[in-house]
């Protein structure tokens, strides 16, 4: 019996963002969509207005699966995450064994297939669009909450605005500056 789509399925009951007070939650298989989408998207933008070659449907699939892991960890919040050198290696090391874990529940003649999508090697310049869409996809979920009006948000956007503005790629300008702000407008405000 083969355990990985089950796994994959219980994506919906990992939310995100424990240690903030929420308007609304976000659960890693809301968030693994967006930042697939995200990542999508700078893929082509990369390729189209600033010649890039990435292969846009990998960047979508790597995006796709890039909190594959955290069916069997959970979501460690980031400030436990990265609070020292220790605990961020530690935490790495979780994360290969609930990768290895994870690949092991699919039939061995499929593992060689997802086993690139699963681990987080984090190299390849696909990875790294992935990773600037999980960031964008950060920004994005303060920017919400303040709109709702939750301040809890206020220093971790400062913080992620800090790190996107410092990413030499620009991909990441252009969405930020073309896409970003519709985030902060309600949906009257959007009309065409």
């Amino acid at each position: 019996m083969a355990h990985f789509f089950a796994y994959m399925a219980r994506m919906k009951y990992i939310r995100r963002w424990g240690l903030m007070k929420n308007s609304g939650t976000e659960n890693i298989q809301e968030h693994s969509l967006q930042t697939a989408m995200i990542a999508h998207c700078l893929a082509v933008i990369k390729n189209k207005l600033y010649g890039g070659s990435l292969d846009e449907g990998r960047v979508a699939l790597l995006a796709m699966y890039h909190e594959a892991g955290e069916v069997i960890t959970g979501d460690l919040p980031t400030p436990i995450k990265y609070f020292n050198p220790e605990i961020k290696k530690a935490y790495k090391d979780i994360e290969g064994i609930a990768e290895q874990r994870l690949l092991s529940s699919l039939p061995e003649q499929l593992r060689a297939d997802f086993a690139p999508l699963v681990h987080q090697d984090a190299g390849s310049p696909e990875r790294r669009v992935v990773k600037y869409a999980d960031k964008i996809c950060a920004y994005l979920k303060c920017v919400e909450e303040l709109r709702m009006g939750n301040q809890e948000f206020s220093r971790a956007k400062k913080t992620i605005e800090a790190e996107l503005d410092a990413i030499e790629a620009p991909e990441v300008r252009y969405f930020m500056e073309n896409f970003a702000p519709s985030f902060a407008l309600t949906l009257d405000e959007m009309e065409l």
